[in-house]
């Protein structure tokens, strides 16, 4: 009787998982009619970032959704403007050169990918122009959309150039470098107030001769990668925070002269690369109110050259954000922070090179340093390192900095120095978290131990910070290149 039982239900349960997948099978063979069964969509509006002209855009995804019971057989899918449209969509893997697309079959409660891509024609327009368009879906009477825009903005495109006299770069359109751009030896490169220079993967600036980059506060110098676009994760972040994006400004020349102001230069593998191997010539570099910022690599590399870098931020290497070796070096109010390891969306993980490291060990031109009313931190236990045979007699002085490092050091060219404690906060932000749209901000903290520590006799010749705040307002000057400000 048991067994009977048991057969007898076991005979039910295949019945109905039987008759589940039929009417299942009936429910996608048979399409709605009812105009209530719509459609769903991940987004109603899908938004680029600025296009290149003729360039085109990384490709964009829309899920649509059949939440309802029955399938669906979708009138048409088109975009508005047609085969003409500055849009181009593919519907679940299918193409179509007038971007329509006819009978479109969607299972119930189940979804499909449209991909979207933009390419944006020359405008001749110097500021980036709205483009707009939608995507549109009949079905069964019911007409929905999804709005379509971006920026379309015209660019010059420089293809393995090379400066070969006397050039400037202006500010009136924004500049796509492939294959580097070389300036020659003894000739020299303007970039112009506003300039902007976008680099594709692996290209550099080389420059044999001399480079000139002054922008103003107003308008300055950009140099990064040519991604645009988002990385597409749950939470989307840009292309532009991770590093690796371009190549590097490489300085090359024994006899150079060259001077960086209100440049703000990210996300490559170099920052700037000062290299000279003669070191009976000390080529000269000036730097004053910049940025350089996440590098894959270096920030900033001195080989025998002489160096100024004055309110500049240098922040966020792989390995050291500064390195000198050879020439003479002066670094003012200097903010160097390296955090590299504190961001969530790096490709790579950072060495155990301190942030600053000084070497005087190899047959190098004369080589003295200076740092005055400069910050130098970062994530690891020691991020200055002076390797000399003889340390004590080394020529440098270090005044009036915070210095990030496991033990003090006692030495005669240190003098009014902050030492690190394992308790010190030192910056408003040292994190990047793109989940809680959190990032970098090297402006000390209000307990930071940089505030109030600087040389008004220094600070004096430079009274506005990087953010362009006056130093001198509280009368009490903060290492560093940022200034802490009440937010009252």
């Amino acid at each position: 009787m048991s067994s009977t039982r048991t057969y007898y239900n076991f005979t039910i349960i295949f019945l109905i998982a039987v008759l589940s997948v039929f009417f299942s099978s009936c429910n996608d063979d048979v399409f709605s009619t009812n105009p209530e069964d719509t459609l769903s969509f991940s987004t109603d509006t899908l938004t680029f970032d600025t296009v290149f002209t003729t360039i085109g855009s990384a490709t964009a995804k829309i899920m649509v959704y059949n939440k309802n019971n029955v399938a669906l057989k979708i009138n048409r899918i088109s975009i508005a403007g047609g085969k003409n449209s500055n849009f181009h969509i593919n519907v679940d893997g299918s193409v179509n050169e007038n971007n329509e697309f006819m009978d479109v079959e969607i299972r119930a409660n189940d979804s499909m990918y449209v991909f979207v891509a933009v390419t944006v024609d020359p405008n001749m327009l110097n500021s980036p122009l709205l483009i707009e368009e939608s995507i549109n879906f009949d079905n069964n009477g019911v007409k929905q959309k999804i709005h379509l825009e971006a920026f379309g903005q015209d660019i010059t495109v420089l293809r393995g150039a090379k400066i070969t006299r006397a050039t400037t770069l202006t500010a009136t359109k924004p500049y796509l470098i492939y294959d580097s751009l070389i300036v020659s030896q003894k000739r020299t490169l303007k970039l112009a107030p506003g300039c902007k220079l976008y680099f594709h993967n692996n290209a550099n600036l080389l420059v044999y001769g001399n480079l000139e980059a002054i922008g103003t506060a107003d308008k300055p110098i950009l140099l990064r990668g040519d991604r645009l676009d988002n990385i597409k994760f749950a939470t989307p972040f840009p292309y532009n925070n991770v590093s690796g994006q371009w190549g590097g400004i490489y300085l090359l020349s024994s006899i150079g002269n060259h001077v960086f102001d209100h440049v703000n230069m990210n996300s490559g593998y170099v920052g700037i690369y000062f290299f000279n191997t003669d070191i009976n010539n000390l080529p000269e570099l000036k730097i004053s109110n910049c940025k350089i910022h996440n590098f894959l690599l270096y920030g900033l590399v001195v080989k025998n050259g002489n160096v100024n870098v004055t309110n500049t931020e240098i922040s966020n290497t792989s390995s050291y954000s500064v390195y000198l070796n050879g020439g003479l070096h002066e670094f003012t109010h200097c903010t160097i922070a390296n955090y590299f390891n504190n961001s969530s969306v790096q490709p790579a993980s950072r060495d155990k090179k301190p942030a600053v490291m000084i070497m005087n060990l190899n047959r190098i031109a004369t080589m003295e340093t200076r740092f005055y009313n400069c910050v130098i931190s970062g994530s690891s236990e020691n991020e200055f390192s002076l390797a000399s045979r003889f340390e004590s007699q080394y020529n440098g002085v270090f005044k009036n900095c915070y210095i990030r490092t496991q033990k003090a050091l006692v030495l005669p060219q240190y003098t009014n120095i902050k030492w690190y404690n394992k308790n010190d906060t030192v910056f408003k932000s040292a994190r990047y978290d793109y989940e809680k749209n959190t990032y970098f901000n090297f402006t000390p903290d209000s307990v930071s131990p940089a505030r109030g520590i600087a040389d008004k006799t220094i600070s004096e010749k430079f009274p506005l910070d990087l953010n362009g705040n006056n130093r001198m307002e509280d009368g009490a000057p903060d290492a560093g290149a940022y200034e802490w400000k009440s937010l009252k």
